[in-house]
């Protein structure tokens, strides 16, 4: 298999996710564009069936396995919104999901996934740990392990985001892309630049985990100390292995963000836009608060609301 997704797999699972998954609008952010200098659309994922983009991918690759093969079940480490997509992938599959989750993460998460009829095993320890963990308990029972961001069937899924873009706003110049483990970048952006190779693609990464930022810099994957940042759906301390390369080929520019400026962005997309986003979606928006986008009076940018799911006590200290 290969190790990136082409345009063809994006438009393949675009028609493969069609009728399971809302194409999510792009709404005009006209408030908050006053106090960014261009033309400022949303792509809100927060309206997402779960709340956020990951159900795209890990539906896609659900789909895409063959039955024998996710039969005993599927699995996977997330920080909480890939473990909902895949596990309501399973449910409508009709098949056990089983996630390792780290002991960090958000309630609301956790009992979303739950709630979704999944299995979750709570974990101390960080990606790589995980993810070992995880093929452990795959080879033991024959689970079918499905990767937040490796699978360029998981990048595809996320792909089609971009699609919907281009289909909503033809003439969109700039996307903003939240960045973790860099499945979601890949995916966009190779959806948009091999659709039209004239639109900027940037990433935006918390300042407190910045590994494509430093990676760019180094010209090789670069593995990172860990640090706290708010947006904890970021919060990885290496590149992706197969998204890097693609992320090297397709976006424009990194761009990092203090979280301030991410909390910044939560405030404006509640107040301006009455839309609740968790921290590592509120990034592109942070990013364009703080002026860390340039960008032009006439410029046309969206930015990419990754999802909605955080903690609503977390929400209301936040909200103060």
């Amino acid at each position: 298999m290969r190790n990136y997704p082409t345009l063809q797999d994006i438009h393949e699972a675009r028609a493969r996710l069609k009728p399971h998954i809302r194409h999510t609008p792009l709404l005009h952010a006209d408030k908050i564009e006053r106090q960014v200098g261009c033309q400022l659309y949303l792509k809100p994922e927060t309206l997402q069936i779960t709340g956020a983009f990951k159900i795209r991918g890990a539906l896609n690759t659900a789909l895409s396995l063959p039955r024998d093969e996710i039969a005993n079940g599927i699995i996977a480490t997330s920080s909480g919104n890939h473990a909902q997509g895949l596990a309501y992938a399973a449910r409508m599959l009709g098949v056990k999901a089983i996630l390792v989750l780290p002991v960090t993460t958000p309630k609301i998460k956790i009992e979303n996934t739950k709630a979704l009829g999944a299995e979750v095993i709570l974990f101390d320890g960080d990606t790589a740990a995980r993810w070992k963990r995880v093929y452990e308990i795959a080879e033991e029972n024959k689970y079918a392990p499905i990767h937040a961001f490796e699978d360029p069937r998981v990048m595809a899924g996320q792909g089609t985001m971009g699609c919907e873009i281009l289909e909503d706003m033809p003439d969109i110049d700039t996307v903003l892309v939240p960045v973790g483990g860099g499945g979601l970048i890949s995916g966009v952006a190779t959806a948009l630049k091999e659709t039209k190779p004239s639109i900027r693609v940037i990433g935006v990464e918390p300042a407190l985990t910045p590994k494509y930022f430093q990676s760019r810099l180094n010209k090789e994957r670069t593995s990172l100390p860990l640090k706290n940042t708010i947006a904890d759906g970021l919060r990885i301390s290496v590149p992706g292995q197969n998204p890097f390369p693609i992320i090297e080929k397709y976006v424009d520019e990194i761009i990092l963000v203090e979280d301030e400026h991410i909390i910044a962005g939560m405030r404006s997309l509640a107040k301006d836009a009455k839309l609740i986003a968790e921290p590592a979606a509120s990034i592109g928006v942070g990013a364009l608060l703080a002026g860390n986008v340039k960008v032009r009076p006439d410029e046309k940018v969206c930015a990419i609301l990754s999802g909605g799911n955080w903690d609503l006590a977390d929400l209301a200290e936040i909200y103060k």
